[in-house]
């Protein structure tokens, strides 16, 4: 009995830290995916929305890579893996056009944390998040 004196609180520290460690890399790593999630449907939301809500097809533009560099940067994003696709729903004209449906999908890669860059596994470790977003332009809207 003397020989297994002191071992249940080593026994405690060690399957503590061995469930510990895993746990609090799964939060930080559901976190860093989380946060890019928030980017990426911020910047899909608010560039459709800006551009139904501009002058002309040149300003609808112009507003939209403005607000999606702006949640980049807000965001803490990789601008290189940003992608950003527009285009109008059921519509022949241009995007934006009156009536139209626009459609704004933002996607972008979040690389999890501590990850070295050994080996490629840096490129493995990436997550796609992806968001949409429509908005229905006035009937009245002009371009200019």
């Amino acid at each position: 009995m003397s020989d297994e004196t002191g071992s249940a609180a080593l026994e405690f520290i060690g399957l503590g830290v061995i469930l510990l460690v895993p746990l609090v890399y799964l939060v930080l790593a559901l976190g860093a995916i989380q946060g890019q999630m928030l980017g990426v449907e911020s910047a899909a939301r608010h560039a459709a929305r800006t551009m139904g809500a501009a002058s002309g097809v040149a300003d609808a533009t112009a507003r939209a890579d403005a607000t999606v560099r702006s949640a980049i940067e807000e965001y803490g994003m990789d601008a290189d893996t940003v992608d950003v696709d527009i285009r109008c729903a059921l519509l022949s004209a241009g995007c934006p056009a009156a009536g139209a449906t626009v459609v704004v999908t933002v996607t972008a890669e979040v690389a999890l944390p501590f990850v070295p860059p050994v080996f490629g596994l840096d490129r493995v470790s990436r997550v796609r998040v992806q968001a949409s977003s429509a908005y229905k332009v006035s009937r009245t809207w002009t371009d200019g």
